[in-house]
Protein backbone atom coordinates (compact mmCIF):
# COMPACT_ATOMS: atom_id res chain seq x y z
CA UNK A 1 0.00 0.00 0.00
CA UNK A 2 1.32 3.74 -0.97
CA UNK A 3 1.69 5.57 2.19
CA UNK A 4 0.11 9.13 1.82
CA UNK A 5 0.98 11.51 4.32
CA UNK A 6 -0.59 15.06 4.64
CA UNK A 7 0.60 17.44 7.04
CA UNK A 8 -1.22 20.68 7.98
CA UNK A 9 -0.05 23.53 9.05
CA UNK A 10 -2.04 27.64 10.57
CA UNK A 11 -1.00 30.09 8.55
CA UNK A 12 0.95 32.51 11.42
CA UNK A 13 -1.28 30.95 14.28
CA UNK A 14 -1.13 33.65 17.17
CA UNK A 15 -2.21 36.13 14.37
CA UNK A 16 -4.61 34.17 12.85
CA UNK A 17 -6.53 33.01 15.70
CA UNK A 18 -6.56 36.86 17.06
CA UNK A 19 -7.66 37.86 14.04
CA UNK A 20 -10.42 35.70 13.30
CA UNK A 21 -11.89 36.02 16.88
CA UNK A 22 -11.54 39.65 15.79
CA UNK A 23 -13.52 39.51 12.99
CA UNK A 24 -16.30 37.50 14.39
CA UNK A 25 -16.89 40.20 16.85
CA UNK A 26 -17.04 42.58 13.74
CA UNK A 27 -13.68 44.04 13.93
CA UNK A 28 -11.54 44.66 10.87
CA UNK A 29 -9.37 41.77 9.90
CA UNK A 30 -5.58 42.27 11.44
CA UNK A 31 -4.53 40.36 8.74
CA UNK A 32 -4.66 42.56 5.76
CA UNK A 33 -2.32 45.16 8.06
CA UNK A 34 0.67 45.48 9.26
CA UNK A 35 0.19 43.46 12.78
CA UNK A 36 1.80 41.49 14.91
CA UNK A 37 1.44 39.38 18.14
CA UNK A 38 3.57 40.25 21.06
CA UNK A 39 4.37 41.73 24.35
CA UNK A 40 3.87 45.19 25.64
CA UNK A 41 3.94 47.88 22.72
CA UNK A 42 3.95 51.14 25.42
CA UNK A 43 6.95 49.58 26.99
CA UNK A 44 8.34 48.46 23.89
CA UNK A 45 9.32 45.27 25.64
CA UNK A 46 8.59 41.62 24.88
CA UNK A 47 9.25 39.88 21.40
CA UNK A 48 7.29 39.31 18.35
CA UNK A 49 5.59 35.55 18.63
CA UNK A 50 3.67 36.02 15.03
CA UNK A 51 3.04 39.04 11.95
CA UNK A 52 0.90 39.43 9.38
CA UNK A 53 2.10 39.09 5.49
CA UNK A 54 2.25 42.94 5.07
CA UNK A 55 4.39 43.05 8.61
CA UNK A 56 6.76 40.82 6.92
CA UNK A 57 7.02 43.03 3.96
CA UNK A 58 8.60 45.52 6.45
CA UNK A 59 10.87 43.00 7.65
CA UNK A 60 9.42 42.74 10.66
CA UNK A 61 10.54 38.54 12.19
CA UNK A 62 9.44 36.42 14.28
CA UNK A 63 11.66 36.39 17.58
CA UNK A 64 12.67 39.77 17.41
CA UNK A 65 12.24 42.57 20.31
CA UNK A 66 9.19 45.01 19.70
CA UNK A 67 11.29 47.92 19.89
CA UNK A 68 13.45 46.48 17.02
CA UNK A 69 10.06 45.96 14.74
CA UNK A 70 8.36 49.11 15.46
CA UNK A 71 11.75 50.81 13.93
CA UNK A 72 10.62 49.28 11.21
CA UNK A 73 7.65 49.03 10.79
CA UNK A 74 5.91 52.61 13.01
CA UNK A 75 2.24 51.86 12.47
CA UNK A 76 2.50 48.25 13.59
CA UNK A 77 -0.36 46.66 15.61
CA UNK A 78 0.48 44.69 18.23
CA UNK A 79 -1.56 42.51 20.06
CA UNK A 80 -1.25 40.87 23.33
CA UNK A 81 -1.02 36.54 23.32
CA UNK A 82 -4.44 35.06 24.61
CA UNK A 83 -3.45 31.64 25.10
CA UNK A 84 -6.40 30.38 26.35
CA UNK A 85 -8.16 31.58 22.49
CA UNK A 86 -5.02 29.22 21.32
CA UNK A 87 -5.86 26.31 23.06
CA UNK A 88 -9.87 26.62 21.72
CA UNK A 89 -8.83 27.19 18.25
CA UNK A 90 -6.41 24.36 18.50
CA UNK A 91 -8.60 21.75 19.70
CA UNK A 92 -11.02 23.19 17.01
CA UNK A 93 -8.91 22.95 14.27
CA UNK A 94 -7.59 19.22 15.16
CA UNK A 95 -11.16 18.21 15.65
CA UNK A 96 -12.08 18.95 11.99
CA UNK A 97 -8.20 16.99 11.08
CA UNK A 98 -9.72 14.11 12.61
CA UNK A 99 -12.50 13.39 10.32
CA UNK A 100 -10.00 12.79 7.64
CA UNK A 101 -8.51 9.93 8.97
CA UNK A 102 -8.41 7.92 11.76
CA UNK A 103 -4.32 7.89 12.60
CA UNK A 104 -3.30 12.00 13.35
CA UNK A 105 -0.49 13.30 15.01
CA UNK A 106 -0.16 16.64 16.72
CA UNK A 107 3.01 18.05 16.01
CA UNK A 108 2.37 21.21 17.99
CA UNK A 109 -0.28 23.65 18.83
CA UNK A 110 -0.96 24.48 15.60
CA UNK A 111 0.45 21.97 13.11
CA UNK A 112 -0.24 17.85 12.79
CA UNK A 113 0.29 15.47 10.01
CA UNK A 114 -2.66 12.79 8.93
CA UNK A 115 -1.79 9.55 7.68
CA UNK A 116 -3.97 9.09 4.86
CA UNK A 117 -2.64 5.58 3.27
CA UNK A 118 -5.44 3.54 2.10
CA UNK A 119 -8.09 6.15 2.26
CA UNK A 120 -8.29 5.99 -1.20
CA UNK A 121 -11.82 4.86 -1.47
CA UNK A 122 -13.11 7.49 0.49
CA UNK A 123 -11.01 10.32 -1.27
CA UNK A 124 -9.74 8.75 -4.99
CA UNK A 125 -8.01 11.96 -5.42
CA UNK A 126 -5.40 13.25 -2.56
CA UNK A 127 -5.68 17.05 -3.60
CA UNK A 128 -9.12 16.99 -3.68
CA UNK A 129 -9.20 15.80 0.14
CA UNK A 130 -6.29 18.48 0.50
CA UNK A 131 -8.48 21.20 -0.55
CA UNK A 132 -11.75 20.10 1.23
CA UNK A 133 -9.96 19.95 4.66
CA UNK A 134 -8.32 23.65 3.62
CA UNK A 135 -11.63 24.84 2.92
CA UNK A 136 -13.56 23.14 5.64
CA UNK A 137 -10.92 25.04 8.37
CA UNK A 138 -11.26 28.19 6.38
CA UNK A 139 -14.98 28.47 6.40
CA UNK A 140 -15.96 26.58 9.87
CA UNK A 141 -13.40 28.16 12.15
CA UNK A 142 -11.90 31.72 9.87
CA UNK A 143 -8.44 31.00 9.40
CA UNK A 144 -6.07 29.38 6.94
CA UNK A 145 -4.07 26.71 6.59
CA UNK A 146 -0.60 24.96 3.96
CA UNK A 147 -1.18 21.58 3.57
CA UNK A 148 2.08 19.37 2.36
CA UNK A 149 0.80 15.87 1.08
CA UNK A 150 3.81 13.43 0.44
CA UNK A 151 4.48 9.76 0.47
CA UNK A 152 5.99 10.61 4.14
CA UNK A 153 6.28 13.05 7.09
CA UNK A 154 9.58 14.81 5.28
CA UNK A 155 7.90 15.42 2.35
CA UNK A 156 4.81 16.31 3.43
CA UNK A 157 6.10 18.75 5.91
CA UNK A 158 8.46 20.33 3.25
CA UNK A 159 5.51 20.78 0.90
CA UNK A 160 3.42 22.80 4.06
CA UNK A 161 6.40 25.03 4.00
CA UNK A 162 6.15 26.38 0.24
CA UNK A 163 4.48 29.31 -0.71
CA UNK A 164 1.92 30.53 1.85
CA UNK A 165 -0.49 30.96 3.00
CA UNK A 166 -4.03 29.14 2.35
CA UNK A 167 -2.21 26.68 -0.44
CA UNK A 168 -1.98 22.87 -0.78
CA UNK A 169 1.22 21.78 -2.19
CA UNK A 170 2.71 18.21 -3.28
CA UNK A 171 6.06 16.71 -2.51
CA UNK A 172 6.46 13.50 -4.08
CA UNK A 173 9.48 11.34 -4.16
CA UNK A 174 9.32 12.13 -8.24
CA UNK A 175 9.33 15.85 -7.25
CA UNK A 176 12.17 16.46 -5.18
CA UNK A 177 14.88 16.89 -7.97
CA UNK A 178 12.61 19.60 -9.11
CA UNK A 179 10.76 20.94 -6.02
CA UNK A 180 13.23 20.42 -3.25
CA UNK A 181 17.13 19.88 -4.04
CA UNK A 182 17.14 23.79 -5.57
CA UNK A 183 16.18 24.98 -2.34
CA UNK A 184 19.26 26.08 0.11
CA UNK A 185 20.42 23.41 2.54
CA UNK A 186 19.02 25.47 5.37
CA UNK A 187 15.50 24.66 4.28
CA UNK A 188 15.69 21.24 4.77
CA UNK A 189 13.82 19.82 8.38
CA UNK A 190 15.97 19.60 11.40
CA UNK A 191 19.09 21.49 9.15
CA UNK A 192 19.57 24.34 12.13
CA UNK A 193 21.95 27.41 11.75
CA UNK A 194 25.03 25.49 12.94
CA UNK A 195 24.77 22.30 10.88
CA UNK A 196 23.89 24.58 7.59
CA UNK A 197 26.92 26.84 8.69
CA UNK A 198 29.00 23.47 8.75
CA UNK A 199 27.92 22.27 5.42
CA UNK A 200 28.72 25.51 4.03
CA UNK A 201 31.96 25.62 4.85
CA UNK A 202 32.68 22.66 2.52
CA UNK A 203 30.93 24.20 -0.29
CA UNK A 204 27.25 22.71 0.28
CA UNK A 205 24.64 25.59 -0.55
CA UNK A 206 21.66 23.48 -1.62
CA UNK A 207 20.35 20.37 -0.30
CA UNK A 208 20.61 18.80 -3.87
CA UNK A 209 24.22 19.74 -3.16
CA UNK A 210 24.28 17.02 -0.53
CA UNK A 211 23.56 14.40 -2.99
CA UNK A 212 26.93 14.16 -4.54
CA UNK A 213 28.60 13.31 -0.96
CA UNK A 214 28.92 9.71 0.06
CA UNK A 215 27.30 8.80 3.56
CA UNK A 216 31.09 8.21 5.11
CA UNK A 217 31.95 12.17 4.10
CA UNK A 218 28.40 13.50 5.91
CA UNK A 219 29.14 11.38 8.88
CA UNK A 220 32.45 12.91 8.87
CA UNK A 221 31.24 16.12 9.09
CA UNK A 222 27.98 16.19 11.49
CA UNK A 223 28.86 13.08 12.92
CA UNK A 224 27.27 8.91 12.53
CA UNK A 225 23.49 9.62 13.37
CA UNK A 226 23.13 13.19 11.80
CA UNK A 227 25.57 12.19 8.57
CA UNK A 228 22.96 9.19 7.99
CA UNK A 229 19.88 11.26 8.63
CA UNK A 230 21.07 13.40 5.64
CA UNK A 231 21.99 11.85 3.42
CA UNK A 232 18.64 10.08 3.54
CA UNK A 233 16.50 13.32 3.81
CA UNK A 234 17.88 14.82 0.75
CA UNK A 235 16.99 11.52 -1.13
CA UNK A 236 13.49 11.66 0.25
CA UNK A 237 13.83 9.06 2.85
CA UNK A 238 11.38 8.92 6.34
CA UNK A 239 9.86 6.05 7.68
CA UNK A 240 8.98 7.56 10.80
CA UNK A 241 5.16 6.65 11.65
CA UNK A 242 2.35 9.01 12.25
CA UNK A 243 2.47 8.14 16.18
CA UNK A 244 -1.52 8.83 17.07
CA UNK A 245 -3.54 11.06 18.87
CA UNK A 246 -1.66 13.56 21.82
CA UNK A 247 -4.01 11.91 24.18
CA UNK A 248 -2.30 8.78 24.17
CA UNK A 249 0.66 10.91 25.73
CA UNK A 250 0.11 9.52 29.53
CA UNK A 251 4.32 10.67 30.15
CA UNK A 252 7.10 12.53 29.36
CA UNK A 253 10.45 12.45 30.35
CA UNK A 254 14.27 13.21 29.68
CA UNK A 255 17.26 12.04 31.35
CA UNK A 256 21.24 12.45 30.51
CA UNK A 257 24.13 10.67 31.43
CA UNK A 258 27.27 13.16 32.59
CA UNK A 259 30.40 12.94 31.15
CA UNK A 260 31.78 13.42 34.82
CA UNK A 261 30.36 12.63 38.24
CA UNK A 262 28.32 15.60 39.96
CA UNK A 263 28.94 15.96 43.65
CA UNK A 264 27.10 19.58 44.44
CA UNK A 265 24.15 21.17 43.98
CA UNK A 266 25.69 23.77 41.79
CA UNK A 267 26.78 21.70 39.56
CA UNK A 268 23.65 19.82 39.19
CA UNK A 269 21.05 22.81 38.80
CA UNK A 270 22.09 23.98 35.51
CA UNK A 271 21.94 20.42 33.80
CA UNK A 272 18.36 20.08 35.81
CA UNK A 273 17.39 23.76 34.40
CA UNK A 274 18.21 22.69 30.60
CA UNK A 275 16.40 19.17 31.31
CA UNK A 276 13.32 20.72 32.51
CA UNK A 277 13.66 23.53 29.30
CA UNK A 278 13.70 20.93 26.88
CA UNK A 279 10.76 18.81 28.81
CA UNK A 280 8.70 21.86 29.20
CA UNK A 281 8.91 22.67 25.44
CA UNK A 282 7.95 19.44 24.00
CA UNK A 283 5.04 19.54 27.25
CA UNK A 284 3.44 23.00 25.46
CA UNK A 285 4.13 21.44 22.17
CA UNK A 286 2.41 18.49 22.75
CA UNK A 287 -0.71 21.05 24.21
CA UNK A 288 -0.34 18.81 27.36
CA UNK A 289 0.51 20.42 31.14
CA UNK A 290 1.66 17.85 33.74
CA UNK A 291 -0.05 17.07 37.20
CA UNK A 292 3.13 15.38 38.53
CA UNK A 293 7.00 15.68 38.57
CA UNK A 294 9.68 13.15 39.51
CA UNK A 295 13.21 13.51 39.22
CA UNK A 296 15.77 10.26 39.45
CA UNK A 297 19.45 10.47 39.87
CA UNK A 298 21.84 7.34 39.13
CA UNK A 299 24.58 7.36 41.49
CA UNK A 300 28.03 6.10 40.58
CA UNK A 301 26.69 2.48 42.13
CA UNK A 302 24.54 1.84 39.25
CA UNK A 303 21.16 2.17 41.19
CA UNK A 304 18.33 4.91 40.16
CA UNK A 305 16.29 6.92 43.19
CA UNK A 306 13.45 8.74 41.93
CA UNK A 307 11.42 11.60 43.84
CA UNK A 308 7.83 12.23 42.92
CA UNK A 309 5.54 15.17 43.75
CA UNK A 310 1.43 15.65 42.73
CA UNK A 311 1.08 19.18 41.81
CA UNK A 312 -1.93 21.12 43.71
CA UNK A 313 -2.59 22.30 39.78
CA UNK A 314 -1.18 21.36 36.42
CA UNK A 315 1.28 23.60 34.81
CA UNK A 316 3.30 23.76 32.09
CA UNK A 317 5.44 26.66 32.87
CA UNK A 318 9.09 26.53 32.38
CA UNK A 319 10.25 27.93 35.79
CA UNK A 320 7.64 25.84 38.13
CA UNK A 321 8.93 22.86 36.57
CA UNK A 322 12.69 24.11 37.27
CA UNK A 323 11.58 25.44 40.79
CA UNK A 324 9.91 22.04 41.51
CA UNK A 325 12.39 19.49 39.69
CA UNK A 326 15.39 21.82 42.71
CA UNK A 327 13.31 20.90 45.55
CA UNK A 328 13.10 16.92 44.54
CA UNK A 329 16.50 16.97 44.56
CA UNK A 330 17.30 18.81 47.35
CA UNK A 331 15.29 15.94 49.32
CA UNK A 332 16.29 12.86 47.44
CA UNK A 333 19.99 13.61 47.18
CA UNK A 334 22.51 14.27 49.95
CA UNK A 335 25.44 15.54 47.75
CA UNK A 336 27.36 12.28 49.21
CA UNK A 337 26.67 10.17 46.75
CA UNK A 338 28.32 11.18 43.03
CA UNK A 339 25.61 11.59 40.35
CA UNK A 340 26.23 9.67 36.97
CA UNK A 341 22.82 10.54 35.70
CA UNK A 342 19.88 13.23 35.81
CA UNK A 343 16.21 13.11 35.10
CA UNK A 344 13.20 14.25 34.79
CA UNK A 345 9.59 12.97 34.30
CA UNK A 346 6.16 14.75 33.73
CA UNK A 347 3.10 12.56 34.46
CA UNK A 348 -0.48 13.05 34.32
CA UNK A 349 -0.76 14.80 31.48
CA UNK A 350 -4.26 16.66 30.94
CA UNK A 351 -4.78 18.85 28.10
CA UNK A 352 -3.63 22.21 28.12
CA UNK A 353 -5.86 24.30 28.76
CA UNK A 354 -5.56 27.33 31.17
CA UNK A 355 -8.52 28.43 33.05
CA UNK A 356 -10.05 32.19 33.27
CA UNK A 357 -8.79 33.52 36.79
CA UNK A 358 -10.94 36.05 38.77
CA UNK A 359 -7.80 37.86 40.14
CA UNK A 360 -5.34 36.81 37.22
CA UNK A 361 -1.56 35.83 38.30
CA UNK A 362 0.53 38.28 36.92
CA UNK A 363 4.02 36.66 37.89
CA UNK A 364 2.02 33.43 36.15
CA UNK A 365 1.34 35.14 33.49
CA UNK A 366 4.45 36.69 32.24
CA UNK A 367 6.00 33.20 32.82
CA UNK A 368 4.00 32.09 30.15
CA UNK A 369 4.66 35.03 27.96
CA UNK A 370 8.55 34.28 28.51
CA UNK A 371 7.89 30.65 27.72
CA UNK A 372 5.54 31.53 24.51
CA UNK A 373 8.74 33.95 23.38
CA UNK A 374 11.48 31.35 24.11
CA UNK A 375 9.19 28.67 21.79
CA UNK A 376 8.63 30.92 19.32
CA UNK A 377 12.82 31.29 19.17
CA UNK A 378 13.03 27.53 19.19
CA UNK A 379 10.54 27.03 16.50
CA UNK A 380 12.16 29.30 14.41
CA UNK A 381 15.89 28.46 15.36
CA UNK A 382 16.26 25.16 16.92
CA UNK A 383 15.10 23.94 19.86
CA UNK A 384 18.64 24.13 21.29
CA UNK A 385 18.96 27.80 20.10
CA UNK A 386 18.24 28.68 23.38
CA UNK A 387 17.73 28.20 27.07
CA UNK A 388 17.12 30.50 30.08
CA UNK A 389 18.34 28.69 32.82
CA UNK A 390 17.46 29.52 36.49
CA UNK A 391 18.74 33.32 36.30
CA UNK A 392 17.69 34.34 32.58
CA UNK A 393 14.91 36.95 32.51
CA UNK A 394 12.94 38.96 29.83
CA UNK A 395 15.90 41.32 29.36
CA UNK A 396 18.56 38.88 28.45
CA UNK A 397 15.86 36.97 26.16
CA UNK A 398 15.74 40.08 24.37
CA UNK A 399 19.36 40.80 23.86
CA UNK A 400 19.80 37.37 22.47
CA UNK A 401 16.22 38.07 19.93
CA UNK A 402 18.24 41.29 18.84
CA UNK A 403 21.40 39.57 17.79
CA UNK A 404 19.46 36.54 16.18
CA UNK A 405 17.77 39.67 14.42
CA UNK A 406 20.65 40.80 13.24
Amino acid sequence: MRRLIFHIDVNSAFLSWTAAALVKAGKPDIREVPSAIGGDRERRAGIILAKSIPAKKYGVTTGEPIGLALKKCPNLLIFPPDFKLYAENSRAFMKICANYSPLIEQYSIDECFLDMSGMELLFADPLQAAHEIRQKIKDELGFTVNIGVGENKLLAKMASDFSKPDKVHTLFLSEIEQKMWPLPIGDLLYVGPAIASKLQRVGIRTIGDVVRYQLKTLQSILGDKAGEQLFNYVRGQDESPVLGQPSDIKCLSISTTLPNDILSMELAFPVICALAESLTYRLRRAGKMAGTISVTVRGNDFKDRSHQRRLNEPTDITKEIIALAKELLRELWDEKLPIRLLGISLGHLTAGVIKPALFPDEKREKARRLDAAVDALKDKYGAKSIYLGSAADEEALRERAEKRGK
